[in-house]
């Protein structure tokens, strides 16, 4: 896994953006299209605004979700409400497709298995990504693979729900479709995350970030991080 550490979180965010920007660019001279999955936090909605900025080929763009609460549609702690404030609001014109994790009115199992089949729809019977971002938990996780949870050990599906985790259940993709992707973008800011961080940096199976592959990987990280 390649590091890149940067003196801040506003400085994670720009390289954070141009380095989507950069693989959209290749995978769309390659292949025609750029498929790439997004999760939330606070410097990666910043990442998304400054994205958003960019020379970027919005119409061969695919976006997807690596994970989503099961809330209300528009409420705070859906991914989606700040996806759409960040990204799908600021963007010069629309992208290819956006494909959202159907969490309304459906179980979690439910929309689960109806976002699988849009990916196996949209990028093949075994979907590969071109780019998936992560964060990391102050706990280890990442995406919603979460400490504890039977969705850690899923390995025949690429979307799966999640028990009760920190107040709400979720959907989230799961290991299989996160280490097929082409590459993979760690974006991790702050202090809270130095010993996650240690552990992910070690491969480290116990803690579910560290069972993420790593040969394709970069790691953005900020001073206050290490």
């Amino acid at each position: 896994m390649r590091e890149v550490q940067l003196p801040d979180a506003e400085s994670v965010a720009h390289r954070a953006a141009a380095e989507i920007a950069s693989a959209a660019r290749d995978a769309v001279s390659l292949r025609d299209r750029f498929l790439f999955a997004t999760s939330g936090g606070t410097t990666p909605w910043r990442m998304l605004r400054i994205l958003a900025t960019l020379p970027f080929p919005w119409a061969q763009s695919f976006l997807f979700q690596v994970d989503e609460r099961v809330a209300p549609d528009g409420n705070s702690l859906r991914n989606a409400t700040h996806l759409a404030d960040a990204l799908l609001m600021q963007t010069p014109e629309p992208l290819g497709g956006v494909f959202l994790m159907p969490l309304g009115a459906l179980a979690p199992e439910v929309a689960a298995e109806r976002y699988a089949s849009t990916l196996h729809d949209v990028c093949g019977a075994v979907p590969i990504l071109d780019l998936v971002h992560l964060g990391l938990g102050d706990d280890g996780h990442t995406a919603s693979l979460v400490p504890n949870d039977p969705v850690l050990d899923v390995v025949d599906r690429d979307v799966a729900a999640t028990l009760l985790y920190a107040g709400t259940r979720r959907v989230t993709l799961t290991y299989p479709i996160v280490n097929r992707a082409r590459r993979i973008l760690w974006v991790v800011t702050g202090p809270s995350k130095r010993d996650a961080l240690a552990r992910l940096r070690a491969a480290d199976p116990v803690t579910p970030a560290g069972r993420v592959q790593q040969a394709r990987a970069l790691l953005l990280t900020d001073d206050a991080t290490v």
